[in-house]
């Protein structure tokens, strides 16, 4: 037994749950196979037997229940849980931040009101960094979020939480939200399917809609495409914006042949290391065997795009520091960590730029649309490099070698979240030396989560993703 095989650890077993995806075991619930209330007992089994080792749930629900709104739905009885961001009636929604004891939340969230539509039983809620801000799970005094694939290393963020269960196979599918990343960059670590959709697909998001740039957009992690297309699918029962072609069902490929442009460095001149650059290459020569037309492409965003970024994120950690006694009346903004006091505090020395941040971050749309053309899609890595060593990221890190470390490693996600296009992570065909997944990306225009999920349905079809149970 190799070194890394002593530090994954799974929750599969011979229960309600099985190896079930989560459409999968909807259809047993279904059928009268599995009973809801006993697949959220063995999946709250399932969660106890790793969380020792994962440290991935903020809450636990009292008394979960079946969703009431939609016993039928999609995912009727699925047992799944919510991020810590978002609120569920009768859960505390902490932010992951000790600057403040939140209360529990008096009613659902819009988002939440869609997720249960689907019929999900909650049983908690996951731990994220600190208001999601960094791209790994960790804190300052209290034990980070661990990834299944090998213990020593970050699940991501900044629904590290959601993903490093759903990974380790204690639920099939949970919640995630993204403004800079944060759905893609766990996926990514933990060889999941993450799809940031477009920006207005779903509810809006309601920490961000009131923002002059709303970046931030909600969805799942899951197991496999069809888990992703089927609760796309269900949420537009629920709510579809008409501003938006309808996403519908989407049950496989469509054999369509796509152009597709790669790019292997990010736009802002970062590159990725060997093992990411291999996975993304391969990804590019699997698609060009099946019929798809693949090209090198470039996107000439703004010189200044990475630190025009960083200042508006330093903009959020401003007015989170001065408007959080609304989350709670003992909030105290020292007591934030080190990467949010960081980003305040450069942002206080850079407040005066913000007008022309705002209109450059805004013009990322053309360059993103020119680097379109003749294209329907672009693959990229999801990351620099694959998931860090714990530590690497951690808020105790010096602000300015955080800061360095961060933007050497998500150099690839933000622009989609700038731009409000729709962009899916799917696990690469490689593995790191320490078995951990290097995930690969896929970005589109506007409102075509159609052509994603085509292509992520031919790949999955092509090489079936690694199952942490066989590997």
């Amino acid at each position: 037994m190799t070194t890394y095989e002593k530090t994954r650890v799974h929750a599969f077993r011979d229960d309600a749950l099985g190896e079930h995806d989560a459409v999968g075991l909807a259809d047993a619930i279904r059928r009268g196979e599995v009973g809801a209330a006993e697949a959220a007992r063995d999946a709250a089994d399932r969660v106890r037997a790793v969380e020792d080792r994962l440290h991935a749930v903020q809450t636990h629900a009292d008394t979960p229940a079946p969703s009431a709104a939609r016993p039928d739905g999609a995912f009727g009885g699925v047992p799944t849980f919510v991020k810590d961001n978002t609120d569920r009636r009768g859960l505390p929604t902490g932010h992951g931040s000790a600057a403040f004891t939140p209360a529990p939340a008096r009613r659902d969230a819009p988002f939440t009101r869609q997720f249960l539509s689907t019929g999900f039983t909650v049983l908690g809620k996951t731990r994220l960094p600190e208001f999601g801000f960094s791209p790994s799970t960790e804190f300052e005094r209290a034990e980070p979020v661990r990834n299944p694939w090998n213990t020593g290393h970050s699940a991501g963020g900044s629904s590290g939480g959601s993903a490093a269960l759903v990974a380790a196979g204690a639920v099939p599918i949970a919640h995630a939200n993204d403004g800079g990343g944060s759905i893609r960059i766990p996926a990514a670590c933990c060889g999941l399917v993450g799809l940031k959709p477009t920006r207005g697909r779903l509810v809006p998001n309601e920490q961000s809609r009131r923002l002059p740039l709303d970046l931030v957009v909600d969805g799942v992690v899951s197991r496999s495409v069809r888990d992703t297309a089927a609760f796309l699918a269900g949420a537009e029962e629920y709510w579809r914006n008409p501003k938006l072609p309808p996403v519908g069902l989407v049950e496989g490929p469509s054999g369509r042949r796509l152009r597709v442009g790669f790019l292997l460095d990010s736009p802002n001149g970062v590159a990725s290391d060997a093992v990411t650059r291999e996975a993304v290459t391969a990804t590019a020569t699997t698609l060009e065997r099946l019929g798809h037309a693949v090209e090198p492409v470039e996107m000439a965003i703004d010189p200044r795009f990475t630190e025009d970024f960083l200042t508006y994120w330093g903009m959020l950690s401003f007015l989170l520091g001065t408007t959080g006694r609304s989350l709670g009346a003992d909030f105290d903004r020292h007591r934030m960590d080190g990467l949010s006091r960081g980003l305040r505090t450069t942002y206080l020395e850079n407040w005066h730029r913000t007008p022309g941040v705002l209109r450059r971050l805004k013009r990322t749309k053309e360059a993103y649309a020119a680097a379109f053309r003749g294209f329907d899609l672009l693959l990229t890595p999801v990351l620099a490099h694959p998931a860090p060593e714990l530590g690497h990221l951690a808020p105790t890190v010096p602000y300015a070698t955080l800061i360095e470390r961060i933007l050497a490693y998500v150099a690839f996600t933000p622009v989609d979240n700038v731009v409000g296009t729709p962009s899916i992570s799917l696990p690469g065909p490689l593995a790191t030396d320490r078995g951990l997944p290097v995930g690969v990306m896929f970005s589109g225009r506007p409102g075509s989560e159609r052509t994603l999920l085509d292509v992520a349905f031919t790949l999955e079809a092509e090489r079936p993703f690694r199952r942490i149970q066989d590997a």
